[in-house]
């Protein structure tokens, strides 16, 4: 059975950087599709970023791009995001999730953003950004 456990949330001032990590035990991270996703009270789970299984391919959304940035360690089963210039409209729960079940032949932004192609998911860890 694979886990993913979240860690890294807490409170940070606008403007300020946090780092997300998301360990996963029973498979190695880099094999699969891995994203991270954010949501807030009353809304839809939002798509935030990924990394494709082969191609190291990343993708972003446009709220944050330019701002966060995706990695993984292959040796740890590590996924990470790195979040800089945070604002408060970033204040969700993130979690991180992994497709093990659809191999896409091609990797597209369209595949890895939509969180029903994901069958792993973290409990997820509060984010909450101060003003």
């Amino acid at each position: 059975q694979v886990q993913l456990v979240e860690s890294g949330g807490g409170l940070v001032q606008a403007g300020g950087s946090l780092r997300l990590s998301c360990a996963a035990s029973g498979r190695t991270v880099s094999t699969y599709d891995v994203g991270w996703f954010r949501q807030t009270p009353g809304k839809e789970r939002e798509f935030v970023a990924a990394i494709s299984r082969n191609e190291y391919s990343t993708y972003y959304a446009n709220s944050v791009k330019g701002r966060f940035t995706i990695s993984r360690d292959k040796t740890r089963s590590m996924l990470y995001l790195q979040m800089n210039s945070v604002k408060p409209e970033d204040t969700a729960v993130y979690y991180c999730a992994a497709n093990f079940r659809i191999f896409f032949t091609t990797a597209s932004y369209a595949s890895l953003s939509t969180s029903t192609n994901y069958d792993t998911w973290g409990q997820g860890t509060q984010v909450t950004v101060s003003s």
